[in-house]
């Protein structure tokens, strides 16, 4: 049953909003009628998307690496909405291209901390409110990517903290299972965001070569995003690949 067809209002938070998939999963959940938090770090693409959803979208800027920004606009959407039914963890971050052994420090703790630190931070946020509401329960859906199951080269942050993700999903999945919490995560391989740029002029693969990938419309990532957000709280995508067909995925290397 998804929200439109719920007589009570179903609100979701969207971390990373403003562009990208977050910006095709907000469009797709406010077609179901779901009420939407939009965050991201911007407020201006924020401002933009909300305007074309209309009255149902509110605009809710923080960074989700940051602890306490992420108290606040929990803090907020408890008292805005009273609850929180479905969680779509997306705001990720990306490091320049380079061996393990010639990363920063600086470009590790900064990947680490939007990818795995900010999934957690807001988790946490959500588990204590899906818990603490009535009805009591809710969903959380983490993007994770094909990268937690097949690194790419030279990308040792962004593939450690996607398989990070893929284990506190796990872990949410369990733990959530006494609040009628569930949990789960859609990796998606490339979406024709800014983050494909590259692979649609050629990418680096895994025998040294340069290929250029092809890419799918996000828009398909995002109503991937709100089916799993549509099922009753019996029913949950642990995992769920959506990729371009012709993507060396399976295989890769």
């Amino acid at each position: 049953m998804n929200a439109a067809a719920d007589n009570r209002a179903k609100v979701a938070l969207v971390t990373g909003a403003g562009t990208g998939i977050g910006k095709a999963a907000a469009l797709a959940l406010a077609a179901d009628g779901w009420t939407l938090a939009l965050n991201g770090r911007r407020r201006e693409p924020l401002d933009a998307l909300a305007a074309e959803i209309g009255e149902k979208a509110h605009v809710l800027p923080a960074d989700v690496s940051d602890k306490a920004a992420i108290d606040v606009l929990f803090a907020e959407v408890a008292a805005r909405f009273g609850r929180l039914d479905v969680l779509f963890n997306n705001a990720g971050g990306w490091s320049p291209g380079a061996p393990i052994e010639d990363i920063s420090f600086e470009d590790w703790q900064r990947v680490v901390n939007i990818n795995l630190t900010g999934v957690f931070l807001c988790t946490q946020a959500a588990i204590r409110l899906m818990k603490a509401q009535r009805p009591k329960g809710g969903r959380i859906i983490n993007n994770g990517s094909i990268s937690a199951h097949a690194p790419r080269p030279l990308t040792a942050p962004y593939t450690a903290t996607k398989h990070g993700v893929s284990g506190l999903t796990k872990q949410v999945a369990l733990e959530g299972r006494a609040h009628n919490i569930a949990c789960g995560q859609i990796d998606i391989g490339n979406a024709d965001t800014d983050m494909a740029v590259k692979m649609k002029s050629g990418i680096l693969q895994a025998n040294g070569q340069t290929m250029v990938e092809p890419v799918f419309d996000p828009v398909h990532a995002g109503r991937a995003v709100a089916y799993m957000a549509s099922l009753p709280l019996d029913a949950n995508v642990l995992s769920m690949t959506v990729m371009a067909s012709a993507a060396p995925f399976v295989g890769r290397g």
